[in-house]
């Protein structure tokens, strides 16, 4: 390539070289406009509050009540679990620990105006009390319910709905959420 052709190309390079720098300044301008940045909105919190009904031929028998707050994207861990380790003795003599007790997990995503909400709850007890001090085979009940629904705020929503197979209870489960300040 001849010299004169390099320093033609040169000072056309040159002369076009603003032109593209102010195109590509309002392209960012234009995408940081629409809002298709995500990350330049602010975070909101929320509560939500899950209530298990338990109840026998339409009657409530026991409400029990849990509370998260949470921030949706903030983290994909939003747990509550309480209970207790219980010694089981395994094969040959070993000791293994089993959780009883109750898990809640739940995650929530904000799309547009809806709350997509997604649960997870275990819920385990002895079927009878007097095992609770029992190392060997205890007898326990188990619930699991895990659903996704899109939630109204401040309208307790259905998360899942469980008939105890051997009596005549039901367990419910919902939730209601509410925007924190």
């Amino acid at each position: 390539m001849s010299i004169k052709k390099l320093v033609w190309l040169a000072a056309l390079g040159m002369a076009l070289w603003p032109s593209v720098a102010t195109a590509r300044a309002q392209e960012t301008t234009t995408t940081t406009k629409t809002g298709s940045d995500d990350s330049q909105k602010p975070a909101s919190a929320f509560r939500i509050d899950f209530a298990l009904d338990e109840t026998e031929n339409g009657k409530t028998v026991n409400t029990r009540h849990y509370s998260m707050n949470l921030v949706p994207g903030f983290t994909t861990s939003n747990e509550i679990k309480i209970g207790t380790k219980v010694p089981v003795e395994g094969k040959e003599g070993n000791m293994t620990y089993i959780d009883v007790g109750t898990n809640i997990w739940s995650r929530m995503v904000e799309r547009g105006d809806s709350l997509q909400l997604e649960v997870r709850a275990d819920l385990s007890n002895f079927a009878n009390p007097e095992q609770e001090s029992r190392t060997t085979m205890p007898l326990l009940r188990q619930l699991h319910i895990s659903a996704s629904t899109v939630a109204t705020l401040g309208k307790p929503t259905t998360i899942g709905i469980v008939d105890d197979p051997n009596s005549k209870r039901q367990f419910v489960l919902t939730a209601t959420v509410t925007k924190l300040k």
